[in-house]
């Protein structure tokens, strides 16, 4: 499959899969023309970037996590500590936001009970 193929089969933006291809991790062949052949290897590989993608990572944190993937020493560990540090970041986050939206009810409560005590 073609960069092209990918792109439109599956919806994987072209800027994910020229990076794919600079950051040399591609395991598929390259034909005469000097276009890859993503085989069902790359594809898969591409589908945990554009998830990588999607939940946060930086540019050089999915080519940092994609080339522990494919080291062929065992970095699994490694990999299950960036994902867990990742987790945690969006945590923080997510109850950050938590706090800002119970401000913002509270702000939202008092007008309420103004409102209603003035017009009772």
């Amino acid at each position: 499959m073609t960069m092209k193929e990918a792109n439109e089969t599956y919806q994987i933006p072209l800027d994910i899969l020229k990076q794919y291809e600079k950051w040399n991790l591609c395991k598929g062949t390259k034909k005469v023309t000097g276009m890859w052949q993503y085989d069902d290897g790359d594809l898969e590989r591409l589908g945990t970037i554009v998830t990588l993608y999607e939940i946060g990572f930086s540019n050089n944190e999915v080519e940092h996590y994609m080339r522990l993937s494919v080291c062929e020493t065992d970095t699994t560990e490694k990999r299950m500590q960036i994902l867990t540090q990742k987790r945690e970041q969006m945590l923080d986050k997510i109850h950050f936001y938590e706090k800002r939206l119970e401000q913002l009810d509270y702000l939202r409560y008092s007008i309420d009970k103004i409102t209603h005590t003035k017009y009772n």
